[in-house]
Order: C-alpha cells, then structure tokens, then sequence
C-alpha cells in the first residue's frame, strides 16, 4: 500500500520513548504498560477511530472520531460549529483532553466469572488541543484522516474546497503524554478452578473487510482501486 501521512517516520533525534508520569502509569498491571514509541505508534496506525474525551460544563464528555496521525502529533477534525472544537481555539490555553485508541484481539474466557478479560492494545494520549489554523498544516491533517482510514485515498478523491474547508475545524494533540496498554495469552484461572467443568480459553477477534460494494450511481467503467481491502 501506498505510504500515508500517518506512516511518516519520526526524526532520528527523538527519543526512543515516551517519559512516563502520573496520568500514563497505570495502577493495576503496570507489567502490560509500554512507552517506546514503536509500539505506540504501530498501535495508533492500526486503527482510524478514537475516543475523544474533554470536560464541558462541568460534566466529561467522550466522542468517538476519526483521527490521523503526522509524526508526533494526532489530528481529529469535526465541524466548525462543534463545542469542543470551538473551545480549542478559544485561546492560547487550548483544550484539555483524553484521546484513547484501543484494538481488541480475543474474548478471553477462563473458569470463574472473575478472571475473564479481553486481549488488547491501547494507547491513550493526554494532553492539549489546539485549532490548527495553518492551511498546509490543515491540509496535511486533513488528508492524514483520510488516509488512516484508507492508505492511499487521499490521493483519489477531490480535495475540500473553500466552503467545506470553512465548515471543518482541525485540532492538533501532540503526542507528549502517552502510554500503551496490552494483554495477550490465556485466562488467568485460580489453580482450585483447574479442575472445574467450564470451558476455558481465548476466542480471537480480527476486523474483516467485505468486498467492496459500488455506489448506486457510479460509472460502470469506474473499477475497485488497487489500494481497497
């Protein structure tokens, strides 16, 4: 596949990982955390929807989006008239914000109710948004969301004119605070559970892409792009 915006490689002289602090450490499990940025940046690449999450009026709020990545820094865009988005170029102090990504591998089901789990990967980035008010720098965000979703189209399919650039809103969160969370292998069972009568084990879970379907009104002669699943 073609390389996208989000697969730009980081400059050589960042550091290999990020500073783990208080918010990216987390209170349980700490031996599944990760910090390098390989393995936070394979898992964000992995995936084009997060969750958005922000405090408004007093009451948190979580959206889920798209979102691409640039290097060390996350784009999520949404209309002009969003109250988040808004509220991110409300002045120098930006927005506050929570940005998680998590893949699910397998349903891990062991002998007890209570050791049942989830095989996953997560990222979860805090941090400050800022309205990207820069056009190249929109420009770039905005086909980088494009991209994660599908590598490639960006490229084929016309670009946001001035009217509907008018209408987006583009923040920007860096990727400062950030850790990775994962879980592989099997249940966890007590050894006094070894012996019980209940199925133990993992079922894995994979996304699957179905065969693309044409829009109703497309030419004919319009064949399925190389780059599609």
């Amino acid at each position: 596949m073609p390389e996208t915006a989000s697969q730009q490689t980081t400059s050589p002289d960042a550091p290999s990982g990020y500073e783990p602090t208080d918010r990216t450490v987390p209170t349980r499990s700490r031996e599944r955390a990760a910090y390098d940025r390989e393995t936070v940046h394979s898992i964000l690449d992995g995936a084009y929807l997060c969750h958005f999450g922000f405090v408004r009026d007093g009451a948190p709020v979580v959206l889920p989006t798209l979102f691409g990545r640039v290097g060390e820094r996350l784009y999520v865009h949404g209309s002009t008239g969003s109250r988040p988005l808004r509220a991110a170029g409300g002045g120098a102090e930006g927005l506050p914000v929570c940005l998680t990504v998590t893949h699910v591998d397998g349903l891990v089901l062991a002998r007890s109710a209570f050791h049942h789990s989830l095989n996953y990967r997560s990222v979860v980035v805090h941090g400050t948004a800022y309205t990207v008010t820069d056009p190249e720098e929109r420009r770039v965000a905005l086909d980088a969301i494009v991209d994660q979703v599908v590598p490639g189209r960006s490229k084929d399919s016309r670009p946001a004119d001035a009217k509907e650039l008018a209408a987006t809103a583009v923040v920007r969160l860096d990727l400062r605070e950030v850790s990775a969370k994962i879980r592989t292998g099997g249940p966890n069972d007590d050894p006094r559970d070894l012996g019980l009568p209940y199925w133990s084990g993992v079922v894995p879970v994979a996304p699957a892409y179905g065969t693309p379907v044409p829009a109703d009104d497309l030419d004919p002669s319009v064949g399925v792009p190389a780059y599609l699943p």
